[in-house]
């Protein structure tokens, strides 16, 4: 139980109607959730706008409703509470915040945004910090990691509630340390507001989203929110190397440093040697051999290695704690055949991740190998990047499977020729178009002679298919290993 004056501790109130000092049991911002005793919130969301369902709330039992407009609903409700703000999702936080009492004050927290990149570096950070012996707490696309309790992840950057509640375990359990990826919808969505961050990183910013944010102003412009927010105490960490980085904290507050691998930065690698076996790097004045592979993950383990240093650790044990790391799931896993065949799967979603890994494999193989890709982009999401990579993926391949991603409203055939619009007319020849997405990682396996490689790009870590509303069980990885099995 808590007194609602103590909720709305650096909350900007615009209007009052109600005791302050009655107790709130719980809060809510969907009002299907709302018990009897709670505070609802109502928060102008891109799909619904929570003020309709403030008497829907009220009904269930809320006592105090955080709102932007009245609606008329103080005359019809004189025993409800009623508090005014500018901005209720940014109020959400704030309160959500003090309801688990301030758990983020007491952990050093590091957000993580950008296009690319932004699982694979909490998650080595995660696990760097913990083989350095610290006690750490995980906020990612694939999953929460709570310590050693691990919990199925809902989105990128949860709700503002999840996310301090979340945060009010880790402290509970002693929790030093928690990596989080922060996504331009969350940032946007204001679900990191309460939240005090000790720095945070931006990795890259390419084309994605703009289903979301229209326009890539708009992107950037979210992404840069991050930094803009953050305390002087705090430090920002961007990729010098990606032409917005400087731009994405220029407004900050926050102590600035850079990492770089082709120019000269605060923290600056060299890649010694890189091939599909694994990656050298020369960081920190050392020489460093990781399983890991290609330029892309280099970065990853540069910004992996600066903010382990920017958080007091030491250089040495981070160095050998970053060598023994393994691939992220789904994060260019490797699964070799008992014919010699080598299948990858990537979460490659957007055109420049796509990109990435293509070259990656290019560079790390020899003239005599093919690169069979398999792709296909997602439905209800950003339409522009579809013939954008349907080109990179038939430029950099010699075979290309067209295939379903999760097309989830939409026609996935639809989907198909969207993509293929971009691949130029005499690269088409070598492209297969099939909407059912198992048989078309079987044929591009078919295809394959030994040595060869087969990208499956796109869903990465996940075990679902959603199509029409109904998530399919559904996993790349286990097509893949049925088929060499067989």
């Amino acid at each position: 139980m808590k007194i609602i004056k103590d909720l709305l501790y650096k909350v900007n109130l615009k209007g009052v109607k109600g005791n302050v000092h009655h107790t709130i049991a719980d809060i809510a911002s969907d009002s299907r959730l709302v018990s009897p005793g709670s505070m609802f919130v109502a928060i102008r969301g891109s799909q619904s706008d929570g003020h309709l369902f403030i008497e829907q709330a009220i009904q269930a039992g809320a006592t105090a409703i955080v709102c932007e407009s009245d609606y008329g609903y103080t005359e019809k409700y004189p025993n409800t509470s009623f508090f005014f703000v500018e901005n209720s999702a940014r109020a959400l936080g704030l309160i959500a915040s003090n309801f688990y009492d301030n758990p983020s004050e007491s952990i050093k927290i590091v957000a993580v945004t950008g296009t690319n990149g932004k699982t694979t570096v909490t998650t080595q950070l995660y696990e760097v910090f913990k083989k350095m012996g610290y006690k750490c707490g995980l906020i990612s696309t694939v999953k929460v990691m709570i310590g050693h309790d691990e919990q199925p992840a809902t989105h990128t950057t949860p709700d503002a509630l999840s996310l301090q509640k979340h945060l009010a375990e880790m402290h509970k359990q002693g929790i030093e340390y928690c990596f989080m990826e922060a996504s331009s919808h969350g940032i946007h969505q204001e679900r990191l507001v309460g939240t005090h961050l000790t720095g945070a990183v931006f990795t890259n910013i390419t084309h994605d989203h703009l289903d979301y944010h229209k326009t890539f102003a708009n992107y950037l412009a979210a992404k840069q929110k991050l930094f803009n927010e953050l305390p002087s105490k705090a430090f920002a960490l961007y990729n010098a190397d990606d032409r917005n980085g400087a731009i994405m904290v220029q407004n900050t507050r926050a102590r600035r440093y850079s990492y770089a691998i082709k120019q000269m930065a605060d923290f600056h690698c060299k890649v010694i040697e890189n091939n599909i076996g694994g990656l050298t790097i020369r960081i920190g004045g050392a020489d460093v051999y990781t399983t890991l592979t290609g330029v892309f993950n280099a970065y990853n383990l540069l910004a992996v290695y600066a903010t382990a240093v920017l958080l007091g650790a030491d250089d040495s044990l981070a160095l050998m704690a970053i060598s023994s790391l393994s691939p992220v799931a789904g994060r260019f896993e490797t699964i070799t055949g008992p014919n010699g065949i080598v299948a990858i799967v990537d979460y490659a979603h957007t055109p420049d991740a796509l990109l990435n890994v293509l070259q990656t494999l290019r560079e790390s193989i020899k003239t005599s190998q093919q690169i069979i890709t398999v792709m296909g982009c997602g439905g209800d999401r950003d339409k522009a990047k579809r013939p954008l990579m349907g080109k990179v993926a038939a430029d950099w391949s010699d075979k290309v499977i067209i295939t379903s991603d999760n097309p989830r409203s939409e026609n996935p055939q639809a989907i198909i020729d969207e993509i293929e619009q971009g691949i130029d007319y005499h690269l088409r020849k070598k492209c297969h178009k099939i909407a059912d997405r198992k048989e078309a990682i079987r044929l591009a396996l078919s295809m394959a002679n030994p040595g060869d490689v087969v990208l499956v790009a796109g869903k990465g870590h996940e075990k679902f298919q959603e199509i029409k509303g109904v998530k399919h069980p559904f996993d790349d990885k286990e097509v893949i290993l049925q088929y060499f099995n067989e």
